[in-house]
């Protein structure tokens, strides 16, 4: 793959996984509601997921770029659940912040596993 054409599907990738990431927050926080970040836990969880099935399927290293780096990097997003873990805090409530905390790093890594179990699989 000419460098161009790396770059071109990095754009187009990164731009696609930046819009579903909006999409999969805004429709499943109007679903169920504030105040806990569900839409970015469930965003996390699908990206891990997705992410663990790229590395069980062993992509050449110009797919994994496209795949996992520009796609499913820029769908996920660390920093926007660190921010509403952290105003979750600011707000006095401890609880929903711990529990942001523990169970996307629980369910997360069981997601990543489970990805790439299935992955190597296939």
């Amino acid at each position: 793959m000419t460098t161009v054409a790396l770059w071109a599907g990095v754009m187009l990738l990164g731009g696609m996984g930046a819009v579903l990431r909006f999409t999969v927050d805004r429709t499943v926080s109007a679903r169920v509601g504030r105040p806990f970040p569900y839409g970015t836990l469930a965003v996390n969880l699908t990206g891990a997921f997705l992410l663990g099935l790229l590395g069980g399927l062993a992509l050449a290293p110009h797919h994994a770029l496209l795949a996992g780096t520009a796609f499913v990097g820029s769908y996920t997003t660390f920093s926007t659940w660190m921010l509403e873990t952290q105003r979750l805090g600011e707000e006095r409530r401890a609880w929903p912040a711990v529990a942001n905390i523990v169970v996307s790093l629980v369910l997360g890594l069981a997601a990543v596993w489970s990805g790439h179990w299935l992955g190597g699989r296939l």
